[in-house]
Formats: structure tokens, sequence, C-alpha cells
């Protein structure tokens, strides 16, 4: 597939300008420290960070920005024992992390009500569903979290923020790491990382990195298999240019673990029992998602001068996916109470896409006042091709199930399909003002051009203005209280009933809050009260139910705690967070606990690198709301509130570091508790992970 060709953009102008100028999504550590000395990039065992590539795109540091944001470090999803981007975000604030429980196929979490849009570098990476590789912490240096409406720096976006990805980049000082690791499910992966520069005089540095994984999951005939490259090189041009390019080919082979359970049979009392959590529903010789991907990204630092610099990113990116599938669908048992009928699936996905942002950074000084000034244009166009088919896959008794029977050649082929072009070009502006007495304000506002429409056809085209303001007072004491109002748009793809295309989501969001990095400390405290509302969400027409209509709206108000401390020996991540969030009708929004909390622990006796090493944390997850069917039947209309029940889970790690060697053992799940993360209206449930058990040997050089 070619990519379409569009009227000249901002971005384009850029392009033809200035191919080595441009926007480095990390900061720069020098400048960083020249505002608090006290403020540094990371903490020094690693696990902190002060300095976010999100929330501000620039050096600001996080108690210097009045808006939400959360970074895991790479030491941090170490710690953890992330296996995947959804595990790492389960100890952060506000965020739910794989409410609809264990899925190959994609990280999916939710944000103050609503779900967030993830970033790769400060660019765009999905659009849509079920066409990309799924990403793997090991490529990444951190991962970050922004949260509430980001559309000012970032263009699209929801109320729920962003999670932007930031790829591990060349270093000047060589350095490496071997990573082997086995553990439930017959998981078998090895891991390699080298950084290193290329000459004499570290003009040219280069990194790679890749990993090589044989694994099954907790559902049965479901893999997890998958391998990445990721060959990086930075190229310093003279005293003022720096360009990093990354590359990186993926391929991953699945099926999928999310089975779609009905209510009876998980989360209400069935005749036969609960439904074994790694029961599968379709056929062994035909379920699979098969995906591939392929991106080139060029990163481009030009300091014109001591004070301006200009950033410039580009991204090309390409990727395929191969999906085929079995539910029970309705989601509801036969009258045996221990079959279902099921559903087969295939679709065969791509996409294409190219994003750019150029960015000029400036500081200057006007009386008693100190700037830092952006301007911004970026740009982002999508092509995305879905071909798909339905039909009828038989039944399965779901306790005993016997898989073979069906033939699978009366399946339909897949025909036709739809190909959507979505595009978007916009230019953003952003003043951090800080006063002598104290005071700093962040104002933003940013235009839009957008289209959505068939493929290299003209479409529907949007025109949006978004803006942010945040107010924020920083205290000798390294308290820093703020306010701040911020909006969002997201562009919808897809059709109503009538060929209507969706028009774009909107959203708005007020917060007050306060960050607190006690003085001569390595601890980073956090606490926010929001209140947002996100419209023209798409819901079921009552009137036909092939159809949806833009009549959606979710208002979310809450309050989040984070508190990273850190010690000589210890360290602590602690979390707690309160979300309420209705839709248009007053109803509770479904897959979204009221109350979490967590904590997690690191104990090192005698230091880094150095001895026993004692991790364990505790995650509680409160209920989720619902509407069942009371008697089990989905079209008799009887339904009722209802809620899954609260959970926590623990977590342990155990260690020992011996210099160049790290030996660790995960445990997830702990008490092998059965976990119901979640359930629908429409009638499925979601399992949770299972007891899962890593060991893992490290050699870093």
């Amino acid at each position: 597939m070619s990519l379409p060709v569009s009227k000249p953009t901002w971005s384009a102008i850029c392009l033809a300008t200035s191919f080595v100028i441009s926007n480095t999504a990390l900061a720069d550590d020098d400048k960083a420290a020249e505002d608090k000395n006290k403020i540094t990039i990371t903490s020094k065992r690693g696990t902190i960070a002060y300095i976010s590539a999100s929330g501000t795109k620039d050096d600001t540091p996080i108690v210097e920005t009045p808006m939400s944001v959360s970074v895991l470090t790479e030491k941090r999803i170490e710690d953890l024992g992330a296996e995947t981007i959804q595990d790492a975000l389960g100890y952060v604030a506000g965020v739910f992390n794989g409410p609809y429980g264990v899925d190959t196929r994609g990280d999916w979490s939710i944000i103050r009500g609503v779900s967030p849009v993830q970033y790769l570098d400060g660019m765009k990476m999905l659009y849509g569903y079920y066409n990309n590789v799924r990403p793997n912490p090991f490529s990444l240096g951190q991962i970050e979290v922004l949260k509430g409406p980001s559309s000012v720096l970032y263009g699209q976006g929801t109320t729920g923020g962003i999670v932007n990805l930031v790829s591990k980049r060349p270093q000047a000082e060589e350095s490496g790491q071997v990573w082997g690791q086995i553990g439930s499910f017959d998981r078998r992966q090895i891991a390699a990382d080298y950084t290193n520069a290329l000459n004499d005089d570290a003009s040219i540095l280069f990194r790679i990195n890749g990993l090589l994984r044989d694994s099954d999951t907790q559902t049965d005939f479901v893999s997890d298999d998958s391998y990445y490259l990721a060959p990086a090189l930075t190229f310093f041009i003279g005293e003022d240019i720096e360009w990093t390019v990354l590359a990186n080919v993926q391929k991953n082979e699945s099926g999928s673990s999310t089975q779609f359970f009905p209510h009876v049979g998980t989360i209400r009392p069935a005749p036969f029992g609960q439904i074994p959590v790694e029961r599968f529903v379709s056929e062994p010789e035909f379920d699979r998602y098969d995906t591939e991907q392929s991106s080139l990204t060029s990163i481009v630092n030009y300091d014109v001068s001591s004070d301006w610099n200009i950033r410039w990113s580009l991204r090309y990116m390409d990727s395929q996916s191969e999906y085929r599938s079995m539910y029970g669908y309705p989601f509801a048992l036969l009258a045996d109470d221990r079959s279902v009928s099921r559903l087969a699936y295939l679709a065969d996905n791509e996409l294409e896409s190219l994003t750019s942002d150029w960015q000029l950074h400036g500081r200057f000084s006007l009386g008693a006042t100190d700037h830092k000034f952006m301007i911004g244009l970026d740009y982002q166009t999508a092509d995305i091709t879905s071909r798909t088919a339905y039909g009828f896959g038989g039944l399965l008794d779901v306790y005993d199930p016997v898989y073979g029977n069906f033939d699978l050649s009366t399946l339909p082929e897949i025909n036709g399909g739809t190909a959507t072009t979505q595009m978007q070009q916009g230019i953003y502006l952003q003043d951090q003002i800080k006063f002598a007495d104290g005071f700093i304000v962040s104002l933003g506002l940013r235009h839009d051009q957008s289209e959505v429409g068939a493929y290299q056809e003209s479409g529907e085209d949007y025109s949006e203005t978004t803006k942010r303001v945040g107010v924020m007072y920083a205290f000798n004491n390294g308290i820093s209280p703020y306010i701040s109002y911020s909006e969002s748009f997201e562009l919808q793809l897809g059709n109503d009933a009538y060929g209507n295309t969706f028009k774009p989501k909107f959203g708005e969001q007020k917060e007050i809050g306060l960050k607190y990095q006690p003085l001569g400390t390595e601890h980073l405290i956090t606490l926010s009260r929001f209140d947002s509302v996100e419209k023209n969400r798409l819901v079921d027409d009552p009137n036909d139910p092939f159809n949806q209509i833009q009549i959606g709206e979710a208002d979310s108000d809450g309050f989040e705690i984070e508190a990273q401390l850190e010690w000589d020996t210890l360290d602590v991540y602690a979390t707690y967070s309160n979300t309420n969030a209705v839709d248009q009708f007053g109803e509770k929004l479904s897959a979204l606990p009221e109350n979490m909390a967590s904590i997690w622990t690191t104990y090192r006796p005698f230091g880094d690198d150095n001895g026993v090493k004692v991790g364990a944390g505790v995650r509680y997850v409160g209920e989720t709301f619902f509407r069942t069917d009371l008697d089990g039947d989905p079209n008799n209309g009887a339904e009722a509130p209802y809620n899954t029940e609260a959970y926590t889970v623990f977590d342990l790690m155990l260690g020992y570091e011996m210099g160049a060697l790290d030996f660790s053992l995960n445990i997830d799940n702990l008490s092998d508790k059965t976990i119901i993360t979640s359930c629908l209206s429409r009638g499925d449930c979601f399992y949770g992970q299972k007891r899962t058990i890593t060991a893992s040997v490290r050699y870093r050089y």
C-alpha cells in the first residue's frame, strides 16, 4: 500500500527546509540542572525520574509541571518484573491496567475513566485496533504516563491522557547486558542490549538490542512467541547537531488469550461450576493473532545558540496482522448450561503511517520573568486497511471441550474490506513563565486541521482549537501547589449505519494538585484532584442493534496520590486512586474501579549490585460496575446493576546481585487468586493473571 498524496502541510514545509533540524524526545541533562541543583534526571538508584519527555516536550522538571505525570524508569520496570507494558502500569496512580484481563493482542488500560492514546517517542503509534505489534518493555528506556487532556502538545488524545514509550538510545560509555529467562507456561526468552561509541572522539554512537521468546500462555493452545531487533545510531555533526536514527523490526506469533466468557459461569454461579480460567473457546488449528512491524525513526537536535534550538522527529511505520479467532456469541451458555455457540472472526489488517513533529525551543527573559518558549508544527497520516469476515463456528462444551470436530472449510473467505485514511496537521505554542517570586505559569494553544475518509478520497474535514493553562507556585521547601485547565480531541474511525463519518471526541479537564520533592532527599510525592468530561462517545443505538450513535458522554472526577521514596537500601512506590465516572444517564461506567491502591517496596540491605534483594508488592482493585441479565437470557431485557468483586493481588521478587551477575525470581499473583478484572453489560467477563513465576539471570558488562 502506498501513502496518499496530500496537500502541502506545515510539516511538509519543515521537511523541505530543515532535514537536519529537529526534536529529541529526551531531555538535555545539562540544561535540566541549571534551574535547581536539587533536580536530577533520575535518582541515584535509577528508580525515580525527575524529568519527563512528555509533560512539556522539554527539560522542565516534573515538580515544575502543573499537570499529573508519572514516569517508570528502566530500573523500575526491571524491579517489577514487568513482562508487558500493561504489567508495568499496574503500580501507577490512577491507572487500571488490564481492565479486559490477560490479552496477548495489546496493552490495555483505563486512566481516569477513559482509555489513553499510546505514543512512541512523542509521536502517535496506534491507529485503530488489531493492526500493530505489541511493543516489548526491554526496548524502552522509560514509560511515561501523562494524565488528562494533552491535545495542546500532541494533537489526538483523550481525557485519560497518553502513554508515551521512550526508546533506548545509544550511549557514549560502553555497556551491555545479556538476559535469559524461563518461567510459567513454558516461557523461554533470551535478550541482549549493547551500546558504545564507534570512534575515538565518540562522534558516532551505536546501540542494538533485541529479544527472542518462545512461550505459551495461561490460556490453552495460545502461544506468545516474539522476536524483535532494534539497531540505533547517533551522529554528532559538529558541535551543534545531534542526529539519532532508530530502526525496529518485530514479529509476534500468538492468538487470543481473551475468551469473552459469559456472566453465568464466571461472575454468576452456573449449574456445572465456574468456567476454568485456562479454557480455550476457539479451534487450535485456526486461532492466531500474528503481527509484523517495521519502523524507521529520525530524531535531530540542532542547537542554534546557547538559548535556542530546533528539534525534529520523523517516523515511518508499517505493520500488518492476521487475526483468526472464535468466541461464544451471544455471550451466554446454551440451554444445556454447558455449551456456547461460537462466532468465527477472520481479519487481515494493515497500517501504514508517517508522523512528524518539528519544534523551536527558546529561553529568554522579560523583566522579572524567565520564559521557556516553544512553537511546534506536527503532521501525521495513517492508512488503515481492514478486511474481515464472520461465520458460524459450531458449538463447544466449555466444561469438557472437544476440538477438531468443526469443518473449518465451511468458514467464509475474506473478501473486500475497508480502507481509511486519517490525516492531521497542527501548529502549537507553549510558554512556560517563571516569576521571581516563585510563580510558574504554563500557557498552551493549538490549532489542528484533520481529515478522515476513504483511502485516497476526500473525506470529512475538521478544524479543532485546544488550549491549556496551568499556574503553580514553587515554595523554597520543595512544595509546589498548582491548578490547571486543559482540552483534548480524538479522531474516530468508521461510519454509522447510514454512512455518516463519526465526529471527533472532545474533552476538557480542571485539575488542582501539589508536588513535593523534600529538600536533600530522593523522594517525589504528587497529589491531584481532577474533574473532566468527554463528549461524542460512541454508544449503541437503542433503535438499531447494528448501529452506533454519538450521544455518549463521560463525566469523571476523583483524586490520586503517588509517592516515590528512595533511601540507601530501600525504595517505595505507593499509590491511591479514587475515580467516580458516569455516562450521560448518570450510570457508572463499566470496567472502572472506584478505588485502587498499591505499594511496591524493594530492599537491598547491602546496596546496589551487591548481595540479596527482596521486592514485594500488593495491589488492591475495587469493584467495577456493569449490568447483568437476571436469568441469563440476553434477549429478554431483564437487567439489573451488578458489581465485580474487589480483589487484592500480592507480587514478590527475590534476587541476588553479584557484580556483573543478577539473579532474580518474580512471582505475580502469589496466592494464585482467581481474578475477574471486569465484566461488560453486553454479557462477557474477563479473567486476570494466574500465578506466574519467572526466573531470570542477567549478565551486565
